[in-house]
C-alpha cells in the first residue's frame, strides 16, 4: 500500500504580459503607500487653499481686509505642506511614469503625463510665490506675480479634473474615498471659521482703568482702549531686513529722535511734567506731548507709574513698572536714553505704520493705532524661525502691505495728526483752545496744494500731499520699491524727512554717547541744509529767495522809490540817509515759512553794507562771530515771538505756558515780505558801496540752547545755513563807477510783484496794516509791460490791484481792474476772477441782485464739475470760499421777505458751514455763521413757556436732555421742554470758568453731532425750531472757545514790550531796521563815520 503524499499548496503563477515577461503593476505597494501620503498632503493643501482663496476673494469683493493671525498660520501650513509635498510627488510621478509608460491604455498614460506636468506647474508657481532666496523674485503688485498667482489658483483645479479623467480611463475610482475627503474638507473649513474669529493679541491684553480717558489730553487712541506691548512698537530691526534703505534714512532722522533721546525735547518735556506735578499732582498733562513724541512708553502704559493705578497687578504689570523706571531714570538724567530701548524708540517704523485710522484733522495725535498682526515667529529670537517668518512675508506680501501701508498714509491728512496742534485746557489751565503749529490747514488753503483759490502764485501742477516734498523719491532696491515716476528706475520714498532740522543731528553728532553714529549725523545735518538751500544748478528747488530791490533817499517809507536795483544803480551821496528795500519770497513751500517750532527756530536777515573794505552798516550779526553766539536782538527775525500770561517770552518750548504771540513774522506760501533797512553813509565815503544780504537759519535759537545746556558758555555750535543771498554794488557820487549788474531773478517782472505783495500784507494778511499806496504803485509797474516778454505780468498786476482796491473799499476801481484782468492776454485764472468778483458783489452791492451774483461767483469756484483737474487743482476744499458762500447766503436771507424763502437760504447757508466743519472742525467763521443761522431758524416757531428751574450742567444731564429731544416716540411737550432745558444748561455751562478736569469742548461737539442729524430730518416745525435754538447756543459757545482772547493778549503784550525795546519795535506793522546802530554785532565802533 502506497503511503499517502502530502500535497504542497499551488505556487502563485507570475503574471506575465503578452510577450511572456513578468508583469509589474502600475501602482505597487510602495507607490500606493506614497499615494496615501500625497492624498493626505493634498487634503491639507486643499483645505488651506480653499480657506485662503475664500479670504482673498472676500477681501477683493468687499475691499476690506479679513486676514488675521489664524490666516497667517494657515499660510504657513499651506507653504510647509506644499514644500513637504514636492519630494514625494516627484518620486511618485517619475516612478509611476516609468511603470506605466508602455501600458496599452494610451489615453490613461497621456492623461497621467499631462497631470504630472500640471502638478509640476502647481509646484513651480507655488515656489515662485513664496520667493525663496536665490529663487525667482516677484515684487508685490507686479504683473508677473499676478499671473503666477492666477496660474497657482487655476492649475490645482485643472489637475483635479485631469486626475478624475485619468482614473476613469483606468481602474474604477473609489468614490467613498472622495466622499470622505469632502467631509474632511468641510469639517476643517468649519473649524477654520471658528479659529478665524479668534484674536490671540487680545487674550492677555491689559488697559488702564480709565479706558479711552487714559490717553487724554492727547487725541491718540488704541482700537480697544488697551495698551500695546512695547516690543510690538519697537520692530525697527525687523523692518531692516527687507527695507534697508528706508531704515538707514529713518535711523538718523528727527522722527526717530522725537522722544527722550532728543536732548532739546527731553529738556522741555521734563519741565512740562514737573509743572504738572506741582500744579495737578500728576503728569497727565504731558500725555498731550506723548501722543506724537513718546508713543512707545505712552501706548504701552509706561509713560506714568503703573503703581498709581488702583487696578495695579504686581504679577502682571512688572514689565510696565520696569519700563516706567527706565523712563524716569532717563528723564532725571540718571541714565542715558541710548541705554533704554523704550526711551530711545522715538517714532518707530511701527508707530506710523500700525495706525488704523486718521480720526480727524484736528491734530494733537488724533489717530487710532493697534498692535499689528504679524506673521508667525515675528518676535522669535531663533534665526531659523525668523527665516521662516521672512519667507512667509515674501510668500504673502499683500497682507503685509495692507497692514503697514494704508491708503491714508499717502495723504496730507495723515501728517495732520501730529503736524497740527492746539493747546487744550488740560495743558494750559487757561483756555479751552489755543492754536499751536498748523502745517495742515495752511497747506490745504495754499495754491501749492491746489485747493486754495485765492493765492498770489500757483505751481504748474499741485503738490497733492506732504510726501512729495518731505518724502522725496530716491533710487532703492528695497522690497516695496518700484518705478513710481516712469523713469525706468526702481525708487522708494525717502524716510529722512527733509524739512529743516539741521540742529538735532548736529547736537547728536557731538554727543559722546553716539560716537559710532557721529559721521552719519553730520551727513544728515548736511543733507537737511542742502534741502533748505536747494542743490539744483538752475535753482529749481530753491525754497526762498532774497532781493535787494530798491532804494529810497531820505530813509523813510514814504520816500521816492528807485527800483529795481539792477539795472538801476543810483549813486549814493556821502553823509546821506537811505532806506533800502529788501524782499524775501517763499518759492517751493506749501505752508508758511517756517511753521512748526516757530518760537524756537532762529531765522533772520543778515545785512552788511561795506565800502573800501570797511563795514559801514550792519544788522543781523552774531555776537561771537564765526557763525556762533547770540544773535543781534535788533535783527529782523522770521519767527513768532510767543509770550506767557505774565508777559515773559516762551523761551524753553514750554507749551503749558503759551498764552499769546507778540508778533508773527512768518511768510505765507507764494508770498513776499518787505524788510526796510536805514543806512546813513559816512561823510568821507568815496569807494563804491557793496550791499549784501543773507537769509540765515539756525534750528534752535541761542537762548533756548543756553537753557538746555545750562549756560551760554556751554552752548554747542550748531549749523547756520544761508538759505539765500543777494548782493549789489552801488557807485558813490563823484567817485568810481560801479560795474554793470543784473539780478538773477527770472522772470524780472516778479520783482515788482513780490515787492507789491510784501507791502500789501505788511503787518499781517487781512489785517489791512500794510503799505497799500506803495503796493499799488508797484503793481502798476506791471501794466505797461509787453505780454510777449512778460507773460502773466499784466493780469497779476490787475488782480493784485483789485486786492488793494477791495481792501480799501474802492469798488469801482476794483471792478475795472478785474475786467481788465479778464481781457488780458493771457487772462487771469477764472477762479481768481470769480473770488474777487464775489467779494466785490458781496460788499458793494447790498441787494438781492448783488448777493445773488456773489453766490454765483463762489458756487462757480466750488462746483465739483468745474475744477482745473488737469493741473491737479480742486477748490472744493477751500473752506474760506465755502464760508464766504455761507455768509452770502445768510445775507441774501436778510433781504428776503418770504418766510419760506428766507428759511431756504438759511438752510443752504447751514449746509455750507457744515461742509467747512468737515474740513476743519475748529473753524471760527463756520461756528459763528452757524450760530447766526440757527438763531434765526430757532425763532421761526416761538419757544414754549416752561418752568426750567436751576440748570444742571453735568454730562449725564446734558446727554439725557439730548436723548429726550431726539426721541421721536416721546411726547412732544416733553421734547420741547428738554430742548429749553438743554439751551439753558449750555448757557450756564458756558458761563463757568474753564476747568482742566472737565473740558467743555468735547461735550459741546458730542451734543452737536447728535442734534444736527435730528435737525436735518425735518420733523414738525416746533421741535425743529427747538433743536435750532439748542444748536444756536452750542455753536455760539464753540465760537467763544475758538476765538482768541484779544483783550488779554494786548495786556500781556504791553508788559513785554515795555521791557524789551527791540521786540517792541519789531512788533510794529511797519518796521525800519537801523544799519548804523552803535554796538551792533559786526559793526566796528564808529564804522559809518
Amino acid at each position: 500500500m502506497n503511503n499517502p503524499t502530502v500535497q504542497s499548496p499551488p505556487l502563485r503563477p507570475h503574471l506575465r504580459d503578452a510577450r511572456g515577461r513578468a508583469y509589474t503593476p502600475a501602482l505597487g505597494p510602495a507607490l500606493k503607500a506614497l499615494l496615501i501620503v500625497l492624498f493626505i498632503l493634498t487634503a491639507l493643501l486643499s483645505v488651506t487653499g480653499v480657506y485662503l482663496g475664500a479670504i482673498r476673494f472676500v477681501e477683493w469683493q468687499a475691499a476690506k481686509t479679513y486676514t488675521n493671525q489664524f490666516t497667517l498660520w494657515m499660510v504657513l501650513a499651506h507653504i510647509v505642506g506644499g514644500l513637504v509635498f514636492v519630494a514625494p510627488f516627484l518620486i511618485f510621478g517619475f516612478t509611476h511614469w516609468a511603470t506605466a509608460w508602455k501600458r496599452k491604455n494610451r489615453l490613461a498614460v497621456r492623461l497621467g503625463i499631462t497631470l504630472f506636468i500640471v502638478g509640476n506647474l502647481v509646484v513651480v508657481s507655488g515656489l515662485a510665490l513664496i520667493q525663496l532666496s536665490g529663487w525667482l523674485q516677484l515684487p508685490t503688485g507686479s504683473i508677473g506675480r499676478i499671473l503666477v498667482y492666477i496660474l497657482h489658483l487655476a492649475t490645482p483645479v485643472f489637475a483635479a479634473i485631469l486626475y478624475i479623467m485619468h482614473r476613469r480611463a483606468g481602474p474604477d475610482i473609489k468614490w467613498s474615498w472622495g466622499g470622505g475627503f469632502g467631509v474632511v474638507v468641510v469639517v476643517f473649513v468649519a473649524a477654520m471659521i471658528v479659529m478665524h474669529m479668534q484674536d490671540p493679541r487680545q487674550w492677555y491684553a491689559q488697559g488702564s482703568k480709565d479706558g479711552e480717558k487714559y490717553f487724554e489730553p492727547s487725541k491718540t487712541r488704541t482700537t480697544d482702549a488697551k495698551f500695546i506691548p512695547a516690543k510690538a512698537l519697537m520692530m525697527d530691526a525687523y523692518c531692516l531686513k527687507c527695507h534697508k534703505d528706508i531704515y538707514n534714512d529713518h535711523i538718523h532722522s528727527a522722527h526717530k529722535f522725537s522722544s527722550f533721546s532728543n536732548p532739546t525735547y527731553l529738556f522741555s518735556v521734563q519741565e512740562t511734567r514737573e509743572a504738572g506735578r506741582k500744579r495737578d499732582g500728576n503728569v497727565q498733562g504731558s500725555r498731550w506731548c506723548a501722543g506724537c513724541h513718546d508713543q512707545v512708553p505712552f501706548l504701552s502704559g509706561s509713560f506714568e507709574d503703573p503703581r498709581q493705578d488702583p487696578h495695579y497687578d504686581a504679577g502682571r504689570d512688572q514689565d510696565r513698572v520696569q519700563q516706567y523706571e527706565e523712563v524716569e531714570n532717563v528723564l532725571n538724567k540718571r541714565m542715558d536714553a541710548r541705554n533704554s530701548a523704550i526711551s530711545s524708540a522715538g517714532i518707530s517704523c511701527t508707530v506710523c505704520h500700525a495706525m488704523t485710522n486718521v480720526n480727524s484733522t484736528t491734530g494733537n495725535g488724533d489717530y487710532t493705532i493697534e498692535e499689528p498682526t504679524h506673521y508667525p515667529f515675528a518676535y522669535s529670537d531663533n534665526s531659523v524661525l525668523q527665516w521662516v517668518n521672512n519667507q512667509l512675508v515674501k510668500a504673502k506680501p499683500e497682507f503685509h502691505k495692507q497692514t503697514f501701508l494704508k491708503p491714508f498714509h499717502k495723504t496730507a491728512e495723515f501728517c495732520s495728526t501730529c503736524h497740527k496742534v492746539n493747546l487744550p485746557v488740560e495743558l494750559n489751565h487757561y483756555k479751552e483752545f489755543l492754536r499751536g503749529q498748523n502745517h495742515y490747514d495752511t497747506y490745504l488753503l495754499s495754491g501749492v496744494s491746489g485747493h486754495g483759490a485765492r493765492s498770489f502764485y500757483y505751481p504748474p501742477e499741485a503738490k497733492t500731499n506732504c510726501a512729495q516734498c518731505h518724502m522725496p523719491l530716491q533710487p532703492s532696491a528695497d522690497f516695496g520699491s518700484k518705478d513710481f515716476d516712469g523713469s525706468g528706475v526702481r525708487k522708494g520714498h525717502g524716510h529722512w524727512f527733509p524739512g529743516g532740522n539741521t540742529g538735532l543731528p548736529s547736537l547728536l553728532s557731538l554727543d559722546p554717547n553716539h560716537p559710532d553714529d557721529a559721521e552719519a549725523f553730520r551727513r544728515q545735518s548736511q543733507r537737511q541744509a542742502d534741502f533748505l538751500r536747494g542743490v539744483d544748478p538752475e535753482g529749481k528747488d530753491k525754497k526762498l529767495r532774497i532781493d535787494i530791490f530798491g532804494l529810497k533817499p531820505g530813509g523813510t517809507v514814504n520816500g521816492e522809490l528807485i527800483a529795481p536795483l539792477r539795472p538801476k544803480l543810483p549813486p549814493l551821496k556821502p553823509n546821506s540817509t537811505y532806506l533800502i528795500e529788501v524782499v524775501v519770497r517763499t518759492l517751493a513751500l506749501g505752508h508758511p515759512f517756517t511753521q512748526g517750532t516757530v518760537d524756537s527756530n532762529e531765522v533772520w536777515v543778515d545785512f552788511t553794507a561795506s565800502s573800501g573794505g570797511k563795514v559801514i552798516g550792519r544788522n543781523g550779526g552774531l555776537k561771537d562771530g564765526n557763525d556762533a553766539g547770540e544773535l543781534d536782538p535788533w535783527a529782523h527775525r522770521l519767527n513768532v515771538l510767543m509770550l506767557d500770561r505774565d508777559g515773559n517770552r516762551i523761551n524753553r518750548r514750554n507749551p503749558q505756558d503759551i498764552f499769546t504771540p507778540l508778533y508773527n513774522h512768518q511768510i505765507p506760501p507764494g508770498a513776499g515780505q518787505v524788510i526796510h533797512y536805514q543806512l546813513t553813509t559816512p561823510a568821507d565815503l568815496t569807494a563804491p558801496v557793496e550791499l549784501s544780504v543773507k537769509l540765515r537759519y539756525r534750528k534752535f535759537d541761542f537762548e533756548y540752547l543756553s537753557l538746555v545746556y545750562g549756560g551760554a558758555d556751554k552752548v554747542p555750535k550748531t549749523p547756520v545755513v544761508d538759505l539765500c543771498e543777494d548782493k549789489v554794488v552801488l557807485p558813490v557820487e563823484g567817485g568810481l563807477a560801479a560795474p554793470e549788474q543784473t539780478s538773477p531773478i527770472k522772470p524780472a517782472w516778479q520783482r515788482w510783484n513780490d515787492y507789491g505783495i510784501g507791502c500789501a500784507i505788511e503787518g499781517g494778511i487781512g489785517l489791512k496794516k500794510g503799505e497799500f499806496r506803495q503796493a499799488e504803485e508797484a503793481y502798476k509797474h506791471l501794466l505797461p509791460l509787453d505780454p510777449a516778454e512778460a507773460k502773466g505780468a499784466r493780469w497779476n498786476g490787475h488782480v493784485n490791484l483789485a486786492r488793494i482796491y477791495i481792501d480799501e473799499g474802492r469798488w469801482d476801481e476794483a471792478v475795472a481792474a478785474l475786467k481788465a484782468a479778464k481781457t488780458d492776454d493771457p487772462p487771469a485764472p477764472w477762479w481768481l476772477l470769480a473770488y474777487h468778483n464775489g467779494l466785490v458783489n458781496l460788499q458793494n452791492f447790498r441787494s438781492k441782485e448783488g448777493f445773488d451774483a456773489a453766490i454765483a461767483d463762489f458756487e462757480q469756484i466750488l462746483d465739483p464739475n468745474n475744477q482745473p483737474r488737469e493741473r491737479g487743482f480742486d477748490f472744493t476744499k477751500d473752506y474760506v470760499v465755502i464760508d464766504l458762500l455761507g455768509g452770502a447766503l445768510f445775507q441774501r436771507a436778510q433781504v428776503e421777505t418770504d418766510p419760506a424763502a428766507l428759511d431756504a437760504f438759511l438752510l443752504r447757508a447751514v449746509g455750507q458751514y457744515e461742509k467747512t466743519l468737515l474740513l476743519d472742525s475748529e473753524d471760527l467763521d463756520a461756528h459763528y455763521g452757524l450760530s447766526q443761522c440757527f438763531d434765526q431758524l430757532g425763532h421761526s416757531s416761538p419757544p414754549g413757556d416752561f418752568d426750567l428751574g436751576d440748570s444742571k450742567t453735568d454730562e449725564a444731564t446734558l446727554q439725557s436732555l439730548v436723548n429726550l429731544l431726539t426721541d421721536g416716540a416721546a411726547e412732544k411737550k416733553a421734547r420741547l421742554e428738554a430742548a429749553a432745558r438743554l439751551e439753558e444748561a449750555v448757557i450756564a455751562l458756558g458761563q463757568q470758568p474753564a476747568d482742566a478736569k472737565a473740558p467743555k469742548r468735547m461735550r459741546y461737539e458730542a451734543l452737536v453731532k447728535q442734534i444736527e442729524p435730528f435737525f436735518h430730518q425735518k420733523g414738525d416745525a416746533e421741535t425743529n425750531a427747538a433743536a435750532s435754538r439748542a444748536l444756536y447756543v452750542l455753536h455760539r459757545e464753540l465760537h467763544a472757545i475758538f476765538k482768541p482772547d484779544d483783550l488779554a493778549a494786548s495786556q500781556t503784550a504791553k508788559v513785554y514790550r515795555e521791557k524789551h525795546p527791540a521786540a517792541d519795535k519789531a512788533a510794529n506793522a511797519v518796521v525800519i531796521y537801523e544799519l548804523n546802530r552803535a554796538g551792533a554785532p559786526g559793526l566796528p565802533e564808529g564804522g559809518n563815520r
